[in-house]
């Protein structure tokens, strides 16, 4: 299959290169940014790029985008050019040559609002049928690209499939309590509970997306790691997550203390991929159970496409927390 990849010098953009070019796919990677990676530099707003990208593509991988670590630094109108004129561009170049599968990387900052519960109200239990309530303008283009996909589909036919994906990058967490708080390992293996997800899986859910889109027509994914909570947990993570994950995992509070690591008292969301994996039959295999096997071996509880890709950081210059 002849793939554009759009944002192919980013974390997750690396990753869909890496994996289709081993498997032997002709592979466009498109960035603002070379890269070992990149086959072709320049803006997914510039019709002229897209149109000579697209030609002849079977299917569209579009994970280029400015991201939540961006608000601070670009303004509002640079979010729009990217996010949504970008993506309109794509998706009309797409369905004009004939695309077979359109994939877009949205997030599940979409949620936005919807994942701060009211006090006194349980965790959040986040599934594709939660509506956005978008708090910043990364929220705001990503909501407004995803009904852009829509749209293509409606109005030309091209199958499109929208996955709402949770943390996946390796940089430090962006609220200075938690990082002041907490070891960083420490905040990742404990976010693998309700909003974190391996980039390995993160990439495999992007490639059965994209087999499965003609099927599909159009469909919207969360694509976070399983959790292993269930409903009747929900107001027990709000009070007491401890106590909740003491009771599913009796053995994480000694590898915990041998570490010296914390749970967070209280969890208010979860995110859940049931539909992702019942209907793109995706596997996702990195969970907290399977990190917490891990670290308790002594192993890297990340996926070796983790390991190679590594850290990048948001930005040319140092910018806050998100700079590597």
């Amino acid at each position: 299959m002849r793939v554009v990849v759009t944002g192919s010098a980013g974390h997750l953009g690396e990753g869909l290169v890496r994996v289709l070019r081993d498997a032997g796919h002709d592979v466009i990677g498109v960035d603002l940014k070379p890269s070992p990676h990149t086959t072709v530099v320049g803006s997914v707003a510039d019709r002229a790029v897209v149109r000579r990208c697209v030609d002849g593509a079977d299917a569209v991988l579009h994970a280029a985008t400015l991201h939540k670590p961006h608000v601070g630094s670009h303004s509002k109108q640079a979010f729009v050019e990217t996010n949504v004129s970008g993506t309109l561009t794509l998706l009309e170049e797409a369905a004009e040559a004939g695309v077979r599968g359109f994939v877009f990387t949205s997030s599940t900052s979409a949620f936005g609002r919807a994942l701060t519960p009211a006090p006194g109200q349980p965790a959040a239990w986040i599934t594709e049928d939660v509506a956005a309530r978008p708090r910043n303008i990364y929220g705001v283009t990503k909501t407004a690209a995803e009904d852009l996909c829509e749209l293509a589909h409606v109005e030309r036919g091209l199958p499109v499939i929208v996955l709402r994906t949770s943390r996946f990058f390796p940089e430090g967490d962006d609220n200075d309590d938690v990082r002041s708080g907490y070891a960083d390992a420490n905040v990742k293996v404990n976010e693998y509970l309700y909003r974190r997800v391996d980039v390995a899986d993160v990439v495999a859910a992007h490639l059965l997306a994209m087999r499965r889109a003609a099927a599909i027509g159009f469909g919207k994914y969360i694509v976070s790691a399983t959790t292993p909570f269930t409903q009747e947990d929900l107001a027990g993570l709000r009070d007491d997550a401890p106590a909740v994950v003491r009771r599913l995992f009796p053995d994480y509070e000694a590898e915990y203390g041998r570490r010296g690591w914390r749970m967070f008292p209280s969890i208010g969301r979860v995110y859940v991929n049931t539909r992702a994996r019942a209907e793109l039959g995706w596997t996702p295999r990195h969970d907290f159970r399977a990190v917490l096997d891990a670290i308790e071996s002594g192993a890297d509880p990340r996926s070796p496409l983790a390991q190679a890709i590594g850290r990048k950081g948001y930005h040319d210059q140092p910018t806050g927390v998100y700079t590597s």
